[in-house]
């Protein structure tokens, strides 16, 4: 949500002059197709934070359907989007945003396929795989398209800058899911070596009296002492 409002904002500073819709001409025509564009994803995706804060913390109970259905419908709305804001683009720019468009359909369909088996992990992993796909190549895109590091634009009739585009992509693929296995291998390694001892010491270290005296407990305690009664009662009677 925070992230979304300050990109809204940056969008709108880019602009001189402002964000303007419509020109004064006549007959008008639509001024900064793409800003505009920009400006509802950001609002899209701020939206999607509001709703997800409105369930967390201000409805009495939080409904996970409500924020997984807003996200999907998000989703759907930023793959056609993605989809109308390459018709006139070509070169370098086309090949950015296509393998964009990829990871953005491919995480549709998890989304989707998540809302009738909201607890398969496979899904979870393959979701968390792309949405760090998806913000490392947004990441990627914004200096190979506007600030690139050699301060010289990539060529869109160079075939070589295309094709290393596709190359920095598989670059991301490798070491987004190398993260990803190293963080669920740390995870695991954890849980499975030191997790258990630490539970078992803290039962070791709890007091065994620390626990209420169960009805078992009790019985044994009355049997107990109905015999010691017994015996008392015998002794007294054998005594002259």
């Amino acid at each position: 949500m925070v992230a979304g409002s300050l990109l809204i904002a940056y969008e709108v500073s880019c602009i001189k002059g402002g964000l303007i819709l419509m020109n004064r001409e006549l007959p008008p025509r639509f001024m900064y197709p793409k800003e505009w564009q920009h400006l509802t994803m950001f609002t899209l995706l701020t939206l999607n934070g509001c709703i997800d804060f409105l369930s967390k913390n201000i409805l009495p109970q939080r409904c996970v359907a409500l924020e997984k259905c807003t996200l999907v419908l998000s989703f759907y709305e930023l793959l056609l989007l993605f989809v109308s804001h390459v018709k006139d683009s070509a070169g370098v720019e086309l090949q950015v945003h296509s393998l964009l468009i990829l990871v953005v359909f491919l995480l549709t369909l998890v989304l989707t396929a998540e809302l009738w088996a909201p607890n398969m992990f496979h899904l979870w992993l393959i979701e968390t795989f792309l949405f760090l796909m998806m913000g490392s190549w947004l990441m990627q895109a914004g200096f190979i398209l506007y600030r690139p590091i050699s301060s010289y634009p990539w060529q869109d009739d160079d075939i070589s800058d295309i094709m290393f585009v596709t190359t920095f992509f598989c670059w991301h693929l490798m070491i987004n899911a190398s993260c990803l296995l190293g963080i669920y291998g740390v995870c695991s390694f954890w849980h499975r070596y030191y997790s258990p001892s630490l539970k078992l010491k803290a039962s070791e270290e709890a007091p065994y009296h620390a626990s209420p005296p169960g009805p078992l407990y009790k019985l044994l305690q009355e049997v107990e002492q109905s015999e010691n009664d017994d015996q008392a009662l015998l002794l007294s009677k054998s005594s002259p």
